[in-house]
């Protein structure tokens, strides 16, 4: 790390809190105000205990009392204290009290910001760790607008005070990331776990905003959380912007599609179609209660060696544009996936795969690392409300189609996998498209790179217009006029 703002010396090594907290007190341009709701005053104790936040904390405050609360931040519709649209109110609010109440021809080179949090610890019975939303919304010019940096995180100490320290910690490091190493927000991500152990909090969602922050791709900055172990999920919408898991699937109806799609296909669109007409005819399922899902995992991308974000990037991009709500997740096998689901809902859930998974789920080296092996791992993962949705796999040899009826799985396995199939637990998709079960992602991928023709019409509509106009995958016009 080497960071520098107006006159600062360079910082080439992992601060400690203090040193961070001091490095932005004795910056006599940075100047904030801080709100803190749920957890104390965490943050901006830090701040002073560093010495020298005369010249830095405009104010500190925590309407920790609802009415109070409502009454300098407006009402928040269910009454929930601990969202984004309250986080993101506070810190409209502040900032244009700042803006307010300090004249700007007194104080020509301020970069004003202010930092707030809205929090729930962990509750008396000590079931729920408690969740929460941090932000800081500052400014890196006095002539420029407001950047701003949004998290969530969840707690996983089981001690209050230890969380609130945490919680103050993480505070430090935000707000140092966001002067200091603005030019990097990778970098920034990553600095969110200075001083602070991954066994103490998880991140599972940022998003970067403003002027600084323009070219920031907010799902590379999920992919970050993956990859650097804050999460094991993240989630984005078809817009690009990213989703709260927790959010996004409590108590809901959860159909999920894993796949490469590098690029997707008509295989992958189908088999979304037949599984998600086949999940909405549950009795148990209602379209308006129902979260679908495409999901690409961390191995997935790291299957050629190191990610590859701009290929990451790509398969994002066409996703998006099918208006698909996608997940990256660091579950390899299936039932973690769903023990992960099940933190939100006890809602049917539906598994849509072809054949060839599922021959991979009944094959026991995935699970030697569990002490229960294979049936500890299906304990997990059928005797929760689930159902599989299967397409067939077609032999390009034989021609075979390969169903639930006509799979093979290792001789060890066959009463286990009858029990399965025999009590409803998978269900053939039937009514699928014969005529493109030839079509293979890896296929077009070689054919669109070697300038082959003829990849098009393996793919959705419009799809093959975004590659070529967005140059994704490798496409290069030269290669089709060879």
């Amino acid at each position: 790390m080497s960071v520098k703002l107006k006159g600062d010396k360079e910082i080439s090594k992992v601060l400690t809190i203090k040193q961070k907290a001091l490095q932005i007190n004795l910056n006599e341009n940075i100047y904030g105000t801080f709100a803190e709701i749920g957890a104390g005053q965490e943050t901006v104790r830090n701040f002073f205990r560093a010495g020298g936040a005369s010249g830095t904390i405009a104010k500190a405050m925590s309407a920790y009392d609802k009415d109070f609360s409502d009454a300098i931040y407006g009402n928040e519709p269910g009454n929930r204290y601990v969202t984004e649209a309250r986080l993101k109110n506070m810190l409209a609010y502040e900032i244009e009290l700042i803006e307010d109440r300090l004249s700007r021809s007194k104080h020509p080179e301020k970069l004003f910001f202010t930092y707030a949090n809205t929090v729930a610890t962990i509750d008396f019975s000590k079931k729920f760790k408690g969740h929460g939303w941090v932000g800081v919304k500052f400014q890196l010019d006095p002539l420029e607008g407001y950047n701003e940096i949004i998290i969530h995180l969840r707690f996983k100490q089981t001690n209050a005070q230890l969380q609130q320290e945490t919680l103050g910690i993480l505070g430090v490091n935000l707000i140092f990331g966001g002067f200091y190493m603005h030019d990097n927000p990778k970098e920034i991500v990553r600095s969110l776990y200075d001083n602070i152990e991954k066994d103490q909090i998880e991140i599972d969602m940022i998003n970067f905003s403003g002027s600084r922050f323009n070219y920031v791709d907010n799902r590379l900055m999920s992919l970050q959380l993956v990859k650097n172990d804050m999460t094991n999920a993240v989630m984005f919408g078809p817009d690009g912007n990213n989703l709260l898991p927790a959010q996004e699937l409590y108590k809901k109806n959860i159909l999920t599609l894993r796949g490469s799609f590098r690029p997707v296909t008509k295989v992958n669109m189908d088999i979304y179609q037949k599984s998600k007409e086949l999940f909405l005819q549950e009795k148990k399922v209602e379209e308006k209660n129902t979260k679908i899902i495409t999901e690409i995992t961390l191995s997935n991308l790291r299957a050629e060696g190191e990610i590859n974000e701009r290929d990451f990037l790509d398969r994002a991009e066409l996703l998006c544009s099918l208006g698909q709500t996608v997940m990256i997740t660091n579950f390899q096998e299936y039932y973690k996936l769903v023990e992960y689901f099940s933190e939100f809902t006890k809602a049917r859930m539906g598994l849509a795969m072809g054949v060839y998974n599922l021959i991979q789920i009944f094959d026991e080296k995935y699970y030697r690392h569990l002490s229960g092996g294979i049936l500890e791992a299906f304990g997990k993962l059928f005797f929760k409300d689930l159902k599989v949705y299967l397409y067939p796999l077609k032999n390009h040899e034989t021609g075979e189609l390969l169903t639930s009826e006509n799979l093979k799985v290792h001789p060890r396995m066959k009463e286990l996998y009858k029990f399965f199939k025999y009590n409803g637990k998978m269900l053939d998709i039937k009514d699928f498209d014969p005529s493109i079960l030839d079509i293979l992602s890896r296929n077009v991928l070689n054919m669109i790179a070697n300038g082959e023709e003829g990849w098009e019409e393996m793919l959705p509509k419009g799809i093959s217009e975004t590659i070529k106009e967005k140059r994704l995958f490798g496409y290069s016009k030269r290669n089709f006029l060879k």
